[in-house]
């Protein structure tokens, strides 16, 4: 496979597979800022697919586009035969039932019991009796391994059992699609290693499609079925996870390898060619002034006249007052503050200098 250029997207065939969802030409932007533009592919049905990249690039946003949670600037994206951007509110919410979401933190109600918690999405959105709800509640919560913490509330359980807790959640209407957003976000290796594998689990269980933000590159070697990566606005890459660790391709060679040798540096701006704020580690004193001052830092003397006219000007003295309270029509010296007394004495020592000279002539 060669290089590709900041608009190209290099995708493996998948054709002998069902798409769950299909993305064309996907281009978001908030204001001036583009999130990402262009993005083209197909997530197979009953996979786990992965959404790889660098802090910043759009993940979560692309998650939230494929919901109908926002709307993009321009693009296609076709769930069942329907373009979820162009649906009417009645129709975009018949397609939300479609999905399940695993949030970083588990967003759980934290007054609520973990039955109740799991139990919410029921009583909001269907009419189901409590005798099935709690049959439901009781199943999803045996599937995640949770059997016997009902009563609890998230306080008193681990992150690693929040997590499951919110999965269960995610699962009691049955979506078609799962979405998790960085699950293993807060979690230790091990207790990201038994989600990984509860995952697999279930993706083999209810052969629903999975989609899963991560950083985490043992998930991603571990889990993945496909993986997408998004670097510098563009989807540079989708196929199968094993052409994606093989890549010839230098960012996603580097992210997947955990390399800090390559084209991703420690921020978007330094990677899209603009200037990177530099370090003063190892420099001397007159190094660093002048590494300061070219980039545009004001002069000593420039900077303390501003700070001083900023406390001390437009300042009025208040009004002296009697023992009983009455105005005087005289006025008190109010204490002086911090700036003043910065003033003040640097205005006491340059007359002591001058005083000095005057003597010594």
């Amino acid at each position: 496979m060669g290089a590709l250029t900041d608009t190209d997207t290099a995708v493996t065939d998948q054709s002998e597979l069902d798409t769950q969802i299909g993305i064309r030409g996907l281009t978001k932007s908030f204001g001036s800022q583009i999130i990402f533009e262009d993005v083209t592919c197909d997530i197979p049905k009953g996979k786990i697919t992965l959404i790889l990249g660098p802090s910043g690039t759009g993940k979560s946003v692309f998650l939230k586009h494929i919901m109908g949670l926002l709307k993009p600037d321009r693009g296609e994206i076709w769930i069942n035969g329907k373009n979820v951007p162009a649906l009417p509110s009645k129709e975009l919410y018949a397609v939300r039932r479609l999905f399940g979401v695993l949030f970083q933190d588990g967003a759980l109600f934290g007054s609520l019991s973990i039955y109740d918690n799991v139990a919410f999405p029921l009583r909001e959105h269907t009419r189901k009796p409590e005798k099935e709800i709690r049959d439901i509640v009781t199943e999803k919560l045996h599937m995640v391994g949770l059997t016997g913490a009902e009563k609890k509330l998230p306080g008193q359980i681990s992150g690693g059992m929040r997590k499951r807790a919110g999965l269960a959640r995610g699962l009691v209407l049955d979506p078609e699609i799962i979405m998790f957003d960085e699950p293993d976000s807060g979690l230790d290796p091990v207790r990201t290693a038994f989600l990984n594998e509860l995952m697999l689990d279930l993706n083999k269980q209810i052969g629903c499609t999975m989609i899963v933000v991560t950083h985490d590159i043992a998930t991603a070697r571990r889990v993945s079925d496909f993986i997408g990566m998004l670097y510098l606005r563009h989807l540079v890459q989708f196929g199968p996870a094993k052409d994606m660790f093989e890549s010839d391709i230098a960012a996603v060679r580097q992210f997947l390898a955990g390399a800090t040798d390559g084209p991703i540096g420690m921020s978007e701006e330094a990677d899209r060619g603009r200037p990177q704020a530099q370090s003063s580690f190892g420099m001397t004193a007159e190094e660093t002034e002048a590494m300061e001052l070219g980039a545009g830092a004001p002069e000593d003397g420039e900077r303390e006249a501003p700070l001083i006219a900023l406390f001390t000007e437009g300042q009025d003295e208040p009004a002296a007052r009697s023992a009983d309270g009455v105005e005087t029509g005289e006025t008190e010296a109010a204490p002086a503050s911090p700036a003043k007394k910065t003033a003040a004495s640097a205005k006491g020592s340059a007359g002591k200098r001058r005083a000095r000279k005057k003597e010594a002539s």
